[in-house]
């Protein structure tokens, strides 16, 4: 069996109280969340067991404090990816 696709969009913002969810969705919006980020040429990361936490968040609003650890480990993957491609 297939597991269903999920994704999220997350960004944060110097100044914010924490990161926000862009957008979250699963199976056919999963997949327009991935098509979008990549003709924007925006950084991908895998990460189902956030994706999933996410899931239950409201887009628009900031992500909840038990997710800010894995979210930070994700920001942090794709600020160093996108100054490593500057260079």
């Amino acid at each position: 069996m297939r597991k269903k696709k999920i994704a999220s969009a997350i960004s944060y913002s110097k100044g914010e109280p924490a990161p926000m969810l862009l957008a979250s969705g699963q199976g056919r919006t999963a997949e327009q969340i991935i098509a979008i980020a990549q003709e924007e040429g925006i950084t991908i990361v895998e990460d189902a067991p956030l994706a999933a936490l996410l899931d239950s968040v409201t887009p628009g609003d900031y992500i909840p404090p038990w997710c800010w650890e894995a979210a930070a480990k994700v920001l942090a993957f794709v600020l160093k990816s996108s100054s490593e491609n500057k260079t």
